[in-house]
């Protein structure tokens, strides 16, 4: 064989190495890249940033999942639809058992899990850790596979909330089917849920009949152009709204008008 033709054949066979490389390059990046995007319903460690800036911020080094002592963070890995080497959690697995000292939070270095989302600021100007403000997501109840809303007797996601009678609490009922036995139902308080999915894990029916989901998916959002009339606070809004802006003075008597107790609807 010519040096010339093995030569030309060298070239032609490193190209095809090379093009192969590129290709397993291209389909990897592709997966990636879809993988980020489908990251929706994915559970941070206490404190993590917004979803987005927590992508950024999180260098994959995998110190808070080392930290963590139940071994409940673990390492997104290629497949499972999440920025890969990022840390997320499955409750119904392993929970988040909120450690007071919240470790993952201490050892992070590049503040992706930030120590001001779960501090209180002292009086002295300390900051004190307070893993009741972490917002990992919140609890979600389906009544309709519910054991306590079928008037059979489980607490069971009541007793396992680490903020009992906060988180969760029970209502109460008349069962009116058998007019003997009281319902006793569970009710999640979103504004003190922290989303650790403790409730989750200790629900007894195959299915979790509660879950835990992002916040962000699991609670709706109001326009800003709504006021809350009773709270002070978002009243003071009403001055900064462009919904009685350029339309004169009717609209603020058309509302004091309507706001008027003795105001009747005549029933014809």
């Amino acid at each position: 064989m010519s040096k010339e033709v093995k030569s030309r054949r060298e070239w032609f066979k490193s190209l095809f190495q090379y093009t192969g490389l590129v290709g397993v390059g291209g389909v990897a990046w592709g997966t990636k890249v879809h993988e980020d995007k489908t990251a929706k319903l994915v559970l941070r460690p206490p404190g993590a940033l917004e979803e987005t800036d927590f992508v950024k911020a999180c260098i994959k080094c995998g110190l808070c999942i080392e930290d963590c002592p139940y071994d409940t963070l673990q390492l997104a890995k290629p497949g499972t639809n999440l920025p890969i080497g990022t840390p997320y959690f499955i409750p119904r697995e392993i929970p988040c058992y909120m450690c007071t000292d919240i470790p993952c939070v201490k050892i992070c270095p590049t503040n992706a899990l930030s120590e001001p989302l779960v501090s209180d600021i002292e009086e002295d100007d300390k900051v004190k850790l307070n893993i009741n403000k972490a917002e990992m997501g919140v609890a979600v109840l389906d009544t309709e596979s519910c054991l306590a809303y079928w008037g059979i007797r489980c607490d069971a996601c009541y007793r396992a909330c680490p903020l009992i009678d906060e988180a969760i609490t029970l209502d109460y009922e008349r069962n009116e089917r058998t007019g003997k036995h009281a319902l006793i139902k569970p009710k999640i308080n979103i504004e003190s849920c922290t989303g650790c999915g403790m409730c989750e894990h200790a629900c007894i029916t195959e299915k979790a009949a509660i879950f835990v989901l992002p916040r962000e998916i699991a609670l709706g959002k109001v326009k800003t152009d709504y006021i809350k009339g009773w709270d002070k606070k978002d009243e003071q809004r009403i001055d900064t709204t462009n919904v009685y802006k350029d339309k004169g003075k009717t609209d603020k008597q058309t509302l004091d008008y309507l706001n008027d107790p003795n105001f009747l609807i005549d029933e014809e």
